[in-house]
């Protein structure tokens, strides 16, 4: 089964095969079983569970450069894709900050739903940032969950009641209380250094930051 959660953004829904089991936070590579792009494979982080009956993936549509991400947003009920073992270092390491840009909120996802589901989301909080408030993904969720420590900002718009603007040192420093918390980094690669770079001269200590090497 498939749905969009944005406009770009859908979630797949599918069969879970036996044995698989990942770490919430850790990626998949996947490969449409299909002649045409079995080679084709990309990284994806499910935002189900490990112990969930099915396995979600949540999908961006890239038509301009991933044709695998067009052919993915395409796929009907009984298609088939190839899973390899999961893969990296983003996992949960104790109450922190989860610091995201677009799509960079998937490997989060999971793990804020489990301690969601162990009811153990206090101390914890979210900033994300988008273009624009559509493109938030999971948005009620996330505000559900995490209420006034769910922080969104948005790059090519203002809303009413939103930051408006780019995740900065100032605006790190304006939203973190502690620095001996663990901060976790997920997004485009710029923006995982930028951020990395800002906190440091926070004086966060390098042990406190959770990102993909």
């Amino acid at each position: 089964m498939s749905e969009f959660v944005t406009h770009d953004v859908q979630r797949l829904l599918l069969s879970k095969p036996d044995g698989l089991t990942w770490k919430p936070g850790q990626g998949l590579k996947v490969q449409i079983d299909d002649d045409a792009w079995r080679d084709e494979g990309r990284p994806f982080t499910p935002t189900s569970l490990p112990d969930d009956l099915i396995l979600e993936l949540a999908v961006k549509r890239y038509p301009e450069h991933d044709g695998v991400t067009v052919a993915l947003h395409d796929l009907r009920p009984g298609a088939k894709l190839l899973l390899d073992e999961p893969f990296g270092r983003i996992s949960y390491q104790g109450p922190g900050t989860f610091i995201a840009a677009g799509t960079g909120v998937t490997p989060f996802l999971a793990i804020l739903r489990q301690l969601a589901r162990d009811d153990a989301l206090e101390g914890h909080q979210l900033l994300l940032t988008n273009k624009t408030e559509r493109d938030v993904i999971c948005r009620a969720e996330l505000e559900h969950d995490l209420g006034e420590r769910c922080i969104l900002t948005y790059t090519h718009e203002h809303a009413t009641g939103q930051e408006g603007r780019r995740i900065d040192a100032a605006f790190l420093a304006a939203h973190i209380g502690r620095l001996d918390q663990s901060f976790y980094v997920c997004g485009p690669q710029g923006f995982v250094e930028s951020i990395n770079a800002h906190l440091l001269s926070l004086d966060v200590h390098p042990n406190n930051l959770v990102y993909e090497r």
